[in-house]
């Protein structure tokens, strides 16, 4: 994003005006990105899982808890993906398992960014506090995000809101520092050192111009960033410190169906298979967007 400031012409002529290129250039540089074929593959794929996910109360109006005579049962006309040990429709609880998931990522990534953004620009309103910022952040850094996810669900405890709180903590050193080089940078540009010669308020720069310019680097971050917490979740989930059951979702159906795969491959397969294409989805959306967005 482009930003120019015109100087004043005269003493007394009023306070200059801050130019600033319209804000829907960079939503076009999205939607460009969406058109390639990476990026229409990654965006069609992701919104059918989303669609699926959103309609299994429809398509199985049963839950995911229904159960069966049979367990273990294989492929049937009632049970395209034949049934768990407890009977149970092993389709109906992926799909509910991808509900599970999608809403713990779609609800994470996004806070996860806009925290670790501000933690990364609190330089602008102190230094030390900046620099303290950067040290908590990289603490955080230093623990893998397995093992951070680990020590949050074992102090918190199992279950969704420790998944959210694992995922949401272990973004922040990346958002936080893709924030504080773009601040870095743009604090060196001609109309940032304008606007301070000008008299503009520091809060007034950041929101309205230094912000909108360090945005494109942490969309793509959160987009990158999505698929690490695919794994963080599913990871957690297949050790057993992810979601209470009964309620399904993808790592802790691995986690069961590994004991099964000799007699039932399709208890692991199944699961194994949305949680790939899932992963598909973000990864080709991430590499669209950063080409069309970042590889000028």
């Amino acid at each position: 994003m482009t930003t120019t400031v015109t100087a004043p012409g005269a003493p007394g002529a009023p306070a200059p005006a801050v130019r600033r290129r319209p804000g829907g250039g960079a939503l076009r540089q999205y939607l460009t990105a969406l058109r390639t074929p990476r990026g229409a593959f990654g965006a069609g794929l992701l919104l059918a899982l989303v669609a699926v996910a959103l309609l299994a109360p429809v398509l199985f109006p049963g839950g995911y808890d229904d159960q069966s005579g049979d367990s273990l049962a294989g492929a049937s006309a009632a049970h395209w993906m034949g049934t768990d040990e407890l009977g149970r429709d092993i389709l109906a609880r992926t799909i509910y398992g991808l509900r599970t998931d999608l809403s713990l990522i779609l609800a994470a990534v996004p806070v996860s960014a806009v925290i670790g953004t501000l933690m990364g620009l609190t330089g602008v309103v102190s230094r030390l506090l900046g620099a303290a910022m950067q040290r908590a952040l990289d603490i955080i850094l230093g623990f893998p995000g397995l093992v951070l996810g680990m020590s949050v669900v074992l102090v918190l405890g199992t279950g969704w809101l420790s998944l959210f709180v694992a995922v949401l903590i272990s973004g922040l050193p990346g958002f936080g520092r893709l924030s504080r080089a773009g601040l870095q940078v743009e604090q060196e540009r001609e109309y940032v050192l304008a606007a301070k010669v000008l008299g503009v308020r520091k809060r007034t720069v950041l929101v309205r111009h230094v912000l909108p310019n360090i945005m494109d680097p942490i969309v793509v971050g959160a987009a990158v960033y999505m698929v690490v917490a695919i794994f963080i979740v599913s990871g957690l989930s297949i050790v057993g410190l992810g979601i209470k059951p009964p309620v399904p979702s993808l790592g802790a159906m691995l986690n069961v169906g590994a004991r099964y795969i000799e007699v039932h491959p399709a208890y692991v397969l199944g699961p194994g298979l949305v949680l790939l294409l899932l992963a598909l989805a973000f990864t080709l959306l991430s590499n669209a967007l950063n080409k069309a967005v970042l590889r000028k």
